[in-house]
Parts: structure tokens; C-alpha cells; sequence
């Protein structure tokens, strides 16, 4: 299987409910560290996994609405716990729409898997990995 991995940072405020995120409960802020891995079994005619650049467009379109926002206040939002392992389900979804849209370039319609990981420090981190 061959992979190709992005990078970017997103930085929010949000809050959680219940006794399970103790002090967390308050408002607080994280800076996310996010890997985006895409997946295939043969490279494509030119020889890559997808297009790197595109790639990084279309992290950077996802994670630009919530970049300096409180994750409370969006709509989208309303009612979940913007937990680490919820918002790498979030992400994605919204880079294998991109995949499925022709986003990611040629070969984007190969992938097979995309995995999103989200590191909100360095002793921890959450990912969801799903085929496409």
C-alpha cells in the first residue's frame, strides 16, 4: 500500500460537557496538529499517491473555518463534543468529499483510505480511518 501524508495546525476554543472532562468543561483553547494520509495500492501514471499541493489546498479549505473560531458557537457543531476523535471524523468526511470531487487531482478517485490524525499535544492524539 502506498501513502502520502499532509500536514497543517488549526487553532479553536471549545468547550465539553460532563464530569468525564473535568476541568476541560471550561471554555479552553488547542492548537491541533493534523495528518492527512491518503492511501492506494499502485501509484498513478505519474507516479504518485495524489497531488501533494492539492492536497494541502484542500486541508487548508477544511480547516479553514474553524481556525481562531470557538467551536461552540458553529452551527455545525451544535450539540456534539467537539472531541479530538470527533473532529478527525469531521475532517474526514471533508477530504473525502474532496477525493470524490476530483479535489485532490488526478488519482484522487483511487484512494482507497484516507486516515486523519489529529495530535492535541505531544503525549497525545486521536484518528478516524475509513476507505473513501
Amino acid at each position: 500500500m502506498f501513502a502520502v501524508e499532509v500536514r497543517a495546525h488549526v487553532m479553536i476554543a471549545h468547550s465539553f460537557r460532563g464530569e468525564l472532562f473535568g476541568p476541560a468543561q471550561r471554555l479552553h483553547g488547542a492548537t491541533f496538529v493534523i495528518d492527512v494520509a491518503f492511501f492506494r495500492r499502485a501509484l498513478t501514471a505519474d507516479g504518485v499517491v495524489v497531488d501533494i499541493g492539492r492536497a494541502h489546498e484542500a486541508l487548508a479549505s477544511a480547516l479553514a473555518p474553524l481556525n481562531y473560531r470557538n467551536l461552540d458557537d458553529l452551527p455545525e457543531f451544535a450539540g456534539q463534543q467537539t472531541t479530538t476523535e470527533f473532529l478527525s471524523y469531521y475532517i474526514f468526511g471533508k477530504m473525502a468529499a474532496a477525493a470524490r470531487a476530483g479535489g485532490l487531482g488526478p488519482g484522487g478517485d483511487g484512494l482507497e483510505r484516507i486516515r486523519v490524525t489529529l495530535h492535541e499535544s505531544h503525549v497525545a492524539r486521536g484518528w478516524y480511518e475509513a476507505a473513501v
